[in-house]
């Protein structure tokens, strides 16, 4: 007979007792998937050396700021899901991955100049990137009478420069201001600039020259770095240059050939957050509705039609609800969610997405859809790129499915590693009571109940139909070698209402 207990062993002779105490699992509750934010982007200029580019977990804008420069891509994107204010992602892990720029890559440039002579006294702005202050510290300067351009210039650049946050630089000389942002690369031609008062109080300002800057960058070593951490969500700054690199990393989940992330020995797939600011519908289909996206299941966009933010930022908005979302309900989805930090449009129109047929038409194209509700971004639909034609309904269009089917696999093998992982298989008829010992029917039991705990959580509808799909069974090929097979029906969100009622007398 087995010994039951292994706290003195059977070798000992001499009077002794002991104790041990290890974990113990008696149910077949699983927790949820936990999310994890992988945060691409580009550090400023002035940290490109000495440069650490591996992996690091983030917890708070500040710590983005020291390590990738006040104003970074990297930066702006912390300070949304690490906010100076606010839980923001809470106990998230939200992992900062940078890349190095490119030698050649070269910054944004806009220069305003100023004309004519204050007539009046009065306040004005500049607005960068939408916002006309950062973190509580403002980008406005007053204008007194007499002021000429050289000094307003002077003005104009003092205030930019004293808000720590700030994308750019800014210099004054005679009356021109010269703004650069504080990175090199493409992204940085996202940069808006304009100027905002009430009281032109007799000046005029124009935006007199504008370069782009440029240069890629190389996501390999930064891809390389997932290894078994599974990050759950990608937040990717550089939009469409990007897309097929992370979906040729991510993979897709064939019922024939899985790829990626999706390989059944790894499986560890994530969504990728792209931001846009586009507000027409046809320029919004041209990028998801390629091709080359619609078998597609990594990239997501997130709208934010019209605003004169930068659009990873809109990326990072929804990453901060989608994953918070994800880690405490996922059998919910973020709808009707508004974005937490993302400047809007001042007259309040956001284009094509306004309109529901609008919106309707992107999403059959692979494209998320906002509103403008209270004067924030408020989410309507979030779905990656994947529409094949044909296919009713689409089995990886919103991100929600994606994540539950994500949470489905993380229970089923959180359950396998404990029970049946280099276990001893035995025969349903064979009696036994050897340790770590597992018999088909044992496994059986145990995810029959897990399908009660999923229905439970209402991840899976009629947990019936999986149990009636359930078999086990050991190889007759492989005596080393435990197979599983079952399937589930996902629960769905109620996203369309149809209601016809019959009224008479």
């Amino acid at each position: 007979m087995t010994a039951i207990s292994t706290a003195v062993g059977l070798e000992r002779k001499s009077r002794t007792s002991g104790y041990k105490i290890k974990k113990g699992f008696f149910d077949n509750v699983t927790p949820n998937l936990p999310q994890i934010i992988a945060v691409l982007g580009e550090a400023n200029d002035a940290n490109q050396v000495g440069l650490d580019t591996t992996a690091k977990e983030i917890t708070s804008a500040k710590e983005a700021a020291e390590l990738y420069g006040y104003g970074s891509p990297l930066h702006q994107i912390f300070r949304i899901l690490r906010p100076v204010l606010g839980d923001g992602a809470g106990g998230i892990p939200t992992v900062a991955i940078p890349q190095a720029s490119d030698g050649a890559a070269t910054a944004t440039v806009h220069e305003w100049t100023v004309t004519g002579v204050a007539t009046a006294n009065a306040t004005h702005a500049i607005s960068i990137a939408g916002r006309t202050s950062l973190d509580f510290q403002e980008y406005k300067y007053s204008v007194v009478t007499g002021d000429t351009p050289t000094a307003v210039a002077a003005k104009m650049a003092d205030a930019i420069n004293a808000v720590l946050g700030s994308p750019v630089t800014a210099v004054a000389a005679l009356g021109v201001v010269t703004l650069t942002t504080k990175w090199n690369g493409l992204t940085s031609a996202e940069l808006v600039t304009k100027i905002e008062f009430s009281n032109a109080a007799g000046l005029s300002y124009n935006q007199t020259a504008s370069t782009d800057g440029a240069g890629a960058v190389d996501l390999a070593g930064a891809l390389a770095q997932f290894g078994d951490n599974w990050y759950t969500v990608v937040i990717n700054p550089y939009g469409t240059a990007t897309l097929a690199a992370l979906e040729a990393f991510n993979g897709v989940p064939d019922p024939e050939n899985p790829t990626g992330r999706y390989d059944g020995q790894i499986f560890k797939p994530f969504v990728a957050l792209f931001g846009s600011v586009l507000d027409d519908k046809d320029d919004i289909a041209t990028i998801t509705d390629a091709a080359a996206r619609q078998d597609q299941v990594t990239n997501v966009l997130c709208p934010a039609p019209k605003s004169d933010g930068f659009p990873w930022e809109a990326a990072a908005n929804v990453a901060f609800l989608f994953a918070r979302i994800m880690q405490d309900t996922p059998h919910l989805d973020v709808n009707n969610k508004a974005y937490p930090d993302m400047p809007v449009p001042a007259d309040g129109m956001i284009g094509d997405m306004g309109s529901y047929e609008n919106r309707d038409f992107l999403v059959k194209k692979g494209a998320s859809t906002v509103l403008l509700a209270n004067g924030r971004y408020t989410i309507q639909d979030l779905v990656s790129t994947y529409h094949p034609e044909g296919e009713n309904p689409l089995q990886y269009a919103y991100a929600r499915n994606l994540n539950l089917d994500w949470n489905i696999a993380y229970a089923y093998r959180s359950l396998e590693t404990l029970f049946v992982k280099d276990h001893v298989m035995v025969r349903d008829d064979q009696a036994t009571d050897a340790p770590k010992a597992i018999k088909p029917k044992e496994w059986k039991a145990r995810v029959q109940e897990l399908f009660i705990d999923l229905a439970v959580r209402a991840l899976i509808n009629d947990p019936d139909f999986s149990r009636g799909s359930l078999n086990v069974q050991i190889s007759e090929v492989n005596p080393d070698r435990f197979e599983t097979f079952f399937r589930y029906r996902r629960t769905g969100i109620a996203r369309i209402e149809s209601t016809d009622v019959e009224a008479g007398f």
